[in-house]
């Protein structure tokens, strides 16, 4: 096989990941918004954050068994302290994910909320300018063709307007394309499921202490919350935001952006097939401009 196939096979399996995790966190926007009705957004992050931390426990103990029996040498480098590390990242997804939280709290409407949180599409090819990377011509025209869709998809006819709830969810975005660009520099510097377990501890434990500090949880407020919280944190935390870290590795991170966008098209296609709500025209156009995007 020519590297030119293998490295194509190659992006495309990295691709049908991070679709994967798109299609996890779209379903999660409604659990989130349920699971808002009876904790708060830092209980609610705390919680979800510890589940994907304990989910993921076992199986790094288990990759560390083996690659110590395999590697010593290689086992070694990779139990180093990585804290400078997993502290950013842990810092970076509680800022993102309170600030979702706290998107619902003041009612902003899943499907708005997909689509501001999916403006990472737009802040990361952006930021990666400061940074000196600059992107394709075509990049930047499926940035736009997306940007496009998301408006169509998530966006009624009658206008956008902006409430206190949409500004904690716009500074989401831009916490979500800092954590993008984050992964991308050092995914392939360290172990992916297990630098993804240690953000989660560390966030959860930034999540706890702002959660003692301004919330007063109740255990029936909890109990209640609880399904919302399990699907979040294994299935989204646990699960997809792992796939992330793994679908990131060698992919562009503009690209890798756009993929990950199509949360919003999951999001709605999970209302419709789970809350038998309505897809409309309008909808469908934006789901297929999106798409349209990602391919281009």
């Amino acid at each position: 096989m020519s590297s030119s196939s293998s490295d194509t096979l190659f992006q495309l399996r990295q691709s049908a990941i991070l679709l994967l995790t798109a299609m996890i966190w779209g379903a999660t926007f409604v659990a989130q918004s349920l699971g808002m009705d009876s904790v708060g957004p830092f209980t609610f992050t705390t919680t979800r954050m510890l589940l994907g931390a304990f989910f993921l426990l076992p199986i790094v103990l288990l990759r560390r068994k083996r690659l110590a029996a395999e590697k010593p040498a290689e086992a070694a480098r990779r139990s180093a302290p990585q804290y400078r590390r997993t502290l950013l990242m842990g810092g970076i997804l509680f800022g993102g994910e309170s600030l979702q939280q706290f998107g619902f709290v003041h009612d902003t409407e899943v499907g708005k909320s997909g689509f501001i949180t999916a403006l990472y599409i737009v802040f990361v090819p952006i930021i990666s300018l400061f940074l000196g990377r600059r992107g394709s011509p075509l990049l930047w025209a499926a940035v736009a063709l997306s940007l496009v869709g998301l408006w169509f998809l998530c966006i009624p006819p009658e206008g956008f307007t902006i409430a206190a709830g949409d500004l904690f969810v716009l500074a989401c975005a831009v916490v979500f394309s800092l954590h993008i660009l984050v992964i991308g520099r050092y995914v392939l510097l360290v172990d992916a499921v297990e630098l993804s377990m240690m953000q989660f501890f560390c966030g959860s434990i930034l999540a706890f202490f702002a959660m003692l500090a301004l919330e007063s949880p109740t255990w029936i407020g909890w109990q209640t919350a609880l399904p919302a919280m399990l699907w979040a944190g294994i299935m989204s935390n646990g699960i997809a935001y792992t796939l992330q870290i793994v679908g990131q590795r060698g992919m562009n991170d503009t690209t890798s952006s756009l993929i990950l966008s199509l949360e919003s098209v999951f999001s709605v296609i999970s209302g419709w097939l789970i809350l038998n709500e309505v897809l409309s025209m309008r909808e469908g156009l934006g789901c297929v401009l999106m798409a349209a995007a990602v391919v281009l």
